[in-house]
């Protein structure tokens, strides 16, 4: 049964206020596909009937499942390309010249998903600059829904999800076959460290980071709430620190703070000197 005006009203209201996620008028498709596994998962005879146990209770777990399940992202390993290609070439050796004397190295991916982005930048670093590995390094990689996190720390993904964007050899070198699908190496996985952030709530002790990853986040947001995201990541970049966003976002309009690097760099912003 297709979702009424009321329902998606409804659903448009409790998403917007417990993640700032804006859902259009016309994203009703949207909500009938995302929420259809939920609805089987849950029992539930059709989404109508989710919606009415919805108005029917207080907030809890149900209406969490329900927006993380319109907050999920796509994603898929080194998506794009030549974002991770500029930091192989340009932005990675440059900054652990920078870093070199205090052989740190802090990076946070945020809308991380089921992990394929961060996994993407540590086996980037791996294969070509394994001397980080002897570096104080954390890559922190977060999301709002914990079913993804969940996926996301086990390392284990379809063939579909391991022939979107890997390439073969990293394939074999890192993961190994097994009867539910390819595992990450322990080595891989334990690089990085996944934790639960909404980004509209307050956000927990970080430190100051080298390079947030915000790909194709901030398009889910209203202007207002752009706004005061990139505000906090302004305070928690490292003065020569680096903003990475979607090729086709941008911080103009939001935070002057910002300032594009050269064109050969899409996406990416450096705080005004």
């Amino acid at each position: 049964m297709a979702i009424r005006s009321a329902e998606f009203e409804y659903i448009r209201t409790l998403v917007l206020e417990r993640s700032a996620v804006v859902l259009e008028p016309g994203k009703e498709y949207l909500v009938e596909s995302r929420l259809a596994r939920l609805v089987a998962q849950e029992g539930f005879a059709s989404l109508p009937q989710l919606v009415e146990r919805l108005r029917a209770n207080r907030f809890g777990p149900l209406h969490r499942k329900v927006v993380e399940a319109m907050a999920t992202n796509e994603t898929m390993f080194f998506r794009d390309a030549r974002p991770f290609e500029v930091l192989r070439v340009s932005i990675l050796p440059e900054l652990l010249r920078q870093r070199a004397t205090d052989r740190a190295l802090d990076v946070w991916c945020s809308g991380c998903s089921t992990g394929q982005e961060p996994y993407s930048l540590a086996m980037l670093l791996r294969e070509h600059f394994p001397i980080v590995l002897g570096w104080n390094l954390r890559i922190v990689a977060s999301d709002i829904s914990r079913d993804s996190l969940d996926r996301a720390r086990r390392g284990c993904y379809s063939q579909l999800e391991v022939n979107r964007g890997l390439p073969a050899p990293l394939l074999l070198k890192y993961f190994s076959k097994r009867e539910e699908g390819w595992q990450l190496s322990h080595e891989v996985r334990r690089m990085v460290e996944f934790v639960e952030i909404n980004l509209v709530e307050p956000w927990p002790l970080l430190p100051a980071m080298d390079i947030v990853f915000m790909r194709n986040v901030l398009i889910y947001f209203g202007v207002e709430t752009k706004k005061s995201i990139l505000g906090k990541v302004r305070r928690l970049l490292k003065p020569d620190g680096l903003l990475l966003l979607g090729g086709s976002e941008s911080t103009l309009y939001l935070d002057d703070a910002f300032v594009p690097s050269p064109a050969e760099r899409p996406g990416l912003f450096r705080l005004r000197r």
